[in-house]
């Protein structure tokens, strides 16, 4: 028998695409349109309603970029459609493979009821489930002319991605905004074709694939193409027995969860965000109401808060799926966040305040993170999430690893404490999945764990732009089910699918260390100013609770509970993993920099207020630490009238060469008539810092253009071109009335100049390097080179309480991959008995290399300043940009962690009475991260603290009662050990012992803990 394939699948494909498709909404009338342009901004959706609407002619342009047309269509269904199902087909000009990155809208009826979006995979709205004929139709439409930025040539610069240089060129044009029949059958017997299309072409030449192809002819042959309606019942007759037969015993099984994955922010503003959300949930509430079984699941408490605000019709029916269970709040955090650059107390607050607002709102608190789309995972996470109540991670973006495959899909994720979280990574390696038979397949040939767990989950729905799941997809779920040849799918709960998980994989594989992303590591870079606003704004938050908490501890000051609150969730949102990694348009870019200047300016004025509670009234000088570390004379977290600060020795500045020597007690440090550093002694071993023959503090300028993903990436083969950046355009040098020496030095590159000032306080080990860079260069990329005498094993990078190691060589693919890495505010190399740090305030990148000559080997990091990519933003990081970093010459860890505190959290001075004791004492080998009054506002105190070293030991936490301060003071009694939502829980160790005031407790490597006062005064 001549099996042949093409002609049957050829001929389906054509007949699907051309004559059944389009037979759908065959039966159609024109609807009266009308329109009305708005000239700025998007208005509310009651006014929009009330435009004055001018007649509108489909096929007309419409939408100039990042504007709102609202369109008014109305009709009457002609009375011979009676008992049919009549919908709506709006065309405003969608490309069918673009969801969520071109134009959309939100269709709503003449009283403002929302009914759904439209969007390129999703055309329709539902007018009369069976039509009384001669009914009269009114929709408005709210459609947003978004341009596309991401196409089928992609990653061309574009100055339409801010609304200030976008052209006022009208995008689009309509093709069809109809009255139409819905053919149910037509739509049906599609789904059947298209189901057994894509599973036939996944099967082997066997008898299963064979007889679905016969099966598709015969089907074929007994549809009549010009009368496709009366035609189609007799040939999905003949597709119900192929259609009808079980899957394997031993079928791979998929969890589908509806699911749309919209960004925060990042071809769109955040505005256009807000619009998204409610499109899409609108669309997803309908599609809940037309099926029985189908679930939609939705992250991100910040976009549930949005559309509470802005579209509270629309949240009035996702509140109303969510108490039916059908609509499923995930992830339990503000934002799907960036995971590797904010703080340990940034992520904290990412879960907390999640789940409060998802408990406040709903009564539920999601059991897992949900986190498809970050560009790689630190390794702290798996204790903060533990910490916090969560029982399991879902995440799939380590699939898109440019060399070494993921070993697992389903696994425990061990943390840099040692604590495991059980995880799950979907097999099918999308999180935006149509279900399609290739994605089907690819789910169940390469599950990892397939030899012992059964399942995977899928998210299924248009994504990044949102749009959501379509009823297509819920169609194609139906019929796989339960079908030969193909994995089964089910709706179903992620936390159904991972409890089945935990009970097939008793002893799963484990995962240690951070989830590297081998992508993306330019993230780390792109979009400096973001990075410093985040930088600078979670230590102003942090500061801002301690002196709030002190005074309202000490005296009546009253504690900014909504207003931090609200801070706290600009920041948050702002660390989502499009804003934060800055791979943004520029209109994002530009926003986040302005309200990271507006959140500073608030939290400034908090600090102020709570300092002036504290201080009294005078006019001394007082000296006030935030760091937990000892600075300026001041005490940890506490302050001390400036009169009270010893007198230290000025470092001494001596000529040399054309260049400088700065020296203080403990190092000596030698600048060059170039304003390099050729040499850094600590003066209490004798070691030198800087590698034989090698000058450090060397700026370095690569070209720089990946292969794709501009903002995102940067590719290996970068540093096949270098340019030492060594000329010098000046060189100045003083002594500040302080002390300190300081060398100034400007150099001049390409277009772009940079001035330094290198600077050396009295009894610092850190040598500090301000840098102002005027930036103009394109595609490049700008790093600051710091070769080290030390051999070094690994480097050790700090990350959220804690640090990572990561070893210095290259023996194996993994290692080799990582040549671009992240950090927080150190990262240290260190051989027995001698350590040197770089420390910085506002940088995360950076990459190492282990070098020899004559068998002398030493350790090469070089920070990452600034890039210059063209896509999304095409003036990424130019102009003005600045930067502190320092090297901290014959240290140790928790002597990094104290030098990169320090720096990020300087002393500030103030003018009062007096100065003020800490209000939170702690001891051992602890660092106090964080002083807060509780969430609940009851007036207890929080105080969180960490192991920084990454060893065991002891720790002690005092908070002294009344008396301590400048006022009566609160009273606060005995600890509990808390979680990190501030709760109690019997599984934590809790307070050792209590005495003399003093709460002892035994700690582990990098081990963080919480602990809540009661106040008892009240």
């Amino acid at each position: 028998m001549h099996d042949d394939i093409p002609l049957t699948t050829g001929r389906a494909r054509r007949v699907l695409d051309e004559r059944i498709l389009p037979a759908v909404h065959a039966t159609a009338t024109p609807l009266d349109t009308a329109w009305h342009e708005l000239p700025g901004e998007p208005i509310p959706p009651a006014s929009g309603l009330q435009l004055d609407f001018e007649p509108y002619e489909v096929g007309t342009t419409w939408g100039a970029a990042w504007g709102t047309t609202w369109f008014r269509l109305s009709g009457t269904v002609p009375a011979e459609w009676a008992g049919r199902r009549v919908e709506a087909v709006i065309d405003l000009g969608f490309d069918k493979n673009m969801p969520g990155f071109q134009c959309e809208g939100l269709v709503y009826l003449a009283d403002g009821t929302p009914v759904k979006s439209i969007n390129p995979r999703n055309q329709w709205v539902l007018v009369a489930e069976e039509a009384a004929g001669g009914e009269t139709v009114e929709l408005f439409v709210e459609a947003a002319s978004n341009p596309v930025l991401l196409d089928y040539h992609p990653f061309l610069v574009t100055h339409e991605g801010d609304i200030e240089t976008s052209s006022p060129k009208r995008l689009y044009t309509s093709r069809r905004m109809d009255l139409a029949v819905f053919e149910s059958e037509v739509h049906e017997l599609a789904l059947d074709l298209e189901v057994l299309l894509e599973l036939q072409a996944q099967l082997s030449d066997g008898p299963r694939r064979m007889r679905i192809l016969q099966a598709l002819d015969d089907a074929l042959d007994r549809l009549d193409l010009q009368h496709i309606p009366e035609t189609a019942a007799d040939a999905r007759a003949a597709l119900a027995e192929v259609l009808a037969a079980p899957a394997d015993a031993s079928a791979h099984t998929i969890s589908a969860i509806g699911h749309a994955h919209i960004d925060s922010a990042w071809l769109w503003p955040v505005r256009e965000t807000i619009r998204k959300v409610a499109r899409t949930t609108s669309t997803m509430t309908e599609l809940i109401d037309q099926t029985d079984d189908f679930l939609y699941g939705m992250s991100s408490a910040q976009q549930y808060a949005w559309i509470k605000e802005h579209r509270p019709e629309v949240y009035a029916r996702v509140r109303a799926a969510v108490e039916a269970g059908r609509f499923l709040p995930l992830g339990g955090m503000w934002v799907e966040s960036d995971t590797v650059m904010p703080t340990g107390e940034s992520i904290v607050r990412q879960f907390s305040q999640g789940q409060r607002f998802f408990e406040r709102e709903f009564g539920i608190r999601p059991k897992g993170v949900w986190l498809p789309d970050s560009f790689g995972y630190s390794p702290a996470l798996p204790q903060l999430m533990r910490r916090a109540g969560f029982e399991w991670f879902f995440t799939q973006k380590i699939s898109w690893n440019q060399v070494n495959k993921f070993p697992h899909h389903t696994f425990l994720w061990e943390g840099i404490d040692g604590s495991r979280v059980f995880s799950h990574f979907p097999s099918m390696d999308t999180y935006n999945s149509r279900l399609s038979g290739e994605e089907v397949a690819k789910a169940s040939r390469q599950f990892r764990e397939n030899r012992l767990a059964t399942g995977s989950i899928a998210p299924v729905g248009w994504g990044d732009g949102g749009g959501g799941t379509t009823r297509e997809m819920t169609g194609t779920a139906a019929r796989l089910a339960d079908l030969e040849g193909s994995a089964k799918v089910r709706w179903e709960h992620p936390d159904a699918f991972f409890e089945r998980a935990k009970s097939e994989l008793p002893n799963p594989p484990v995962w240690v260390g951070e989830l590297y992303l081998e992508l993306h590591r330019a993230t780390l870079t792109s979009q400096h100013q973001t990075k410093q606003g985040n930088r600078r704004c979670e230590q102003l938050l942090i500061e801002a609770e301690l002196w709030a908490a002190t005074a309202a501890a000490r005296t009546d000051f009253a504690y900014p509970y909504d207003e931090l609150d609200a801070l706290w969730q600009q920041v948050l949102l702002q660390q989502f993993h499009d804003i934060l990694p800055g791979t943004s348009i520029a209109w994002v870019h530009r926003e986040a920099v302005a309200k990271y200047a507006e959140t500073a300016a608030a939290l400034s004025a908090i600090i102020e207020r709570a300092l002036s509670a504290l201080a009294g009234v005078g006019d001394a000088t007082v000296v006030v630490n935030p760091a937990p570390f000892l600075q300026a004379g001041a005490p940890a977290q506490g302050a001390i009238a400036a009169t009270d600060v010893a007198a230290t020795n000025p470092v001494s500045l001596a000529e040399q060469d054309g260049g400088y020597v700065l020296t203080n007690e403990l190092v000596r440090v030698v600048v060059d008539g170039r304003g390099l550093v050729t040499s850094a002694v600590d003066l209490t071993t004798g070691r030198e810092a800087i590698a034989p023959g090698q000058v450090a503090n060397l700026l370095q300028l690569h070209q720089d253009f990946p292969n794709m993903w501009d903002a995102w990436d940067v590719d290996r083969y970068y540093r096949n071109r270098v340019e030492d950046l060594v000329d010098v355009t000046s060189l100045a040098a003083s002594v500040d009335v302080d002390g300190t020496a300081r060398v100034t030095v400007a150099r001049a590159f390409g277009n772009s100049t940079v001035t330094q000032e290198i600077t050396l306080a009295p009894g610092s080990r850190t040598v500090e390097f301000a840098q102002v860079t005027d930036w103009h260069e394109t595609e490049k990329f700008l790093k600051v080179a710091f070769p080290l005498d030390v051999r070094a094993e690994h480097t050790v990078a700090e990350t959220q309480f804690g640090a990572q190691k990561r070893v210095t060589h290259t023996n194996t693919s993994w290692e080799a991959a990582k040549f671009e890495t992240s950090m927080h505010r150190y990262v240290l190399v260190e051989e027995p008995g001698f350590g040197v740090a770089l420390v910085n305030d506002s940088i995360h990148g950076f990459d190492t290399t282990r070098d020899a000559v004559d068998g002398h080997v030493t350790t090469t990091v070089r920070l990452s300043l600034l890039r210059a990519p063209r896509f999304p933003d095409p003036e990424t990081d130019q102009g003005v940009q600045t930067h502190r970093y320092g090297i901290v010459i014959g240290t140790d860890q928790l002597g990094a962690t104290a030098a990169g505190v320090v720096m990020n959290a300087p002393a500030r001075t103030v003018t009062g009475a007096q100065g003020f004791a800490p209000l939170v004492q702690v001891s051992g080998d602890i660092v106090l991260s964080s002083v807060k009054l509780a969430d609940d506002r009851s007036g207890d105190l929080v105080v969180r603290v960490y192991e920084p070293s990454g060893r065991r030991g002891t720790g002690g936490i005092a908070v002294p009662g009344a008396g301590a301060g400048p006022a009566s003071g609160a009273v606060f009694g005995d600890p509990v050990e808390v979680t990190l939502l501030e709760e109690p829980d019997a599984a934590l160790p809790g307070v050792a012992s209590v005495t003399d005031g003093v709460a002892a407790f035994p700690v582990d490597a990098y081990e963080v803990r919480t602990f809540r006062f009661p106040r008892t005064d009240a």
